[in-house]
């Protein structure tokens, strides 16, 4: 489901909701700027895409908050 902005702060409790069945994408002047997806019910983490991103990596023991930390200081650097 793809769901602007406005329309998900006015109504992100019935967004929570659907999130549970299914991934949403969230655009801010017609561009896909967030997506939301369901926490796995066997426990496993949804953030195993990360790791992807170590391919070239040498360290490949990193946790995926250490990624989460990576990524946010490039942003704000």
């Amino acid at each position: 489901m793809i769901v602007n902005a406005t329309e998900f702060k006015t109504r992100a409790g019935k967004y929570l909701d659907i999130v549970e069945k299914e991934e949403i994408i969230i655009t801010r002047n017609g561009k896909e700027v967030a997506k939301l997806v369901p926490i796995r019910k066997d426990g496993t983490p949804n953030a195993d895409f990360l790791y992807g991103l170590l391919s070239d990596c040498e360290n490949k023991d990193v946790t995926k908050e250490q990624i989460r930390d990576e990524r946010i200081n490039e942003k704000y650097k």
